[in-house]
């Protein structure tokens, strides 16, 4: 009783998972190809972006033309800068500010 229990399970998760296959294969798909001309965001730039993650945030969720992520960077660099701009390691934070005083 304990097996046929199991198999069900591993048959459910299975054709969940094939169903989210086939649901993802039905996404658009994003050209991008006009935003990758100009000037490309490095280190500095997604430090930059960091900082005002919060207020692009607000500003994608009004106008469709804003957007929290720039699209043509030059990779790893530039991802290091947004993360510790956004305080994604909590650089700019942590026990500095609530350190008790004795």
């Amino acid at each position: 009783m304990r097996n046929n229990y199991f198999h069900s399970n591993i048959a459910l998760v299975g054709c969940l998972l094939i169903g989210l296959l086939l649901f993802a294969g039905c996404a658009n798909k994003e050209i991008v190809t006009s935003c990758l001309h100009g000037h490309t965001f490095g280190f500095w730039g997604g430090l930059w972006h960091g900082f005002i993650a919060p207020f692009d945030l607000l500003g994608m969720l009004i106008w469709n033309d804003v957007t929290v992520y720039a699209q043509n960077t030059n990779g790893a660099w530039y991802a290091f800068g947004f993360l510790l701009g956004s305080g994604g390691w909590g650089f700019f934070g942590g026990r500095g500010v609530s350190r008790r005083r004795h």
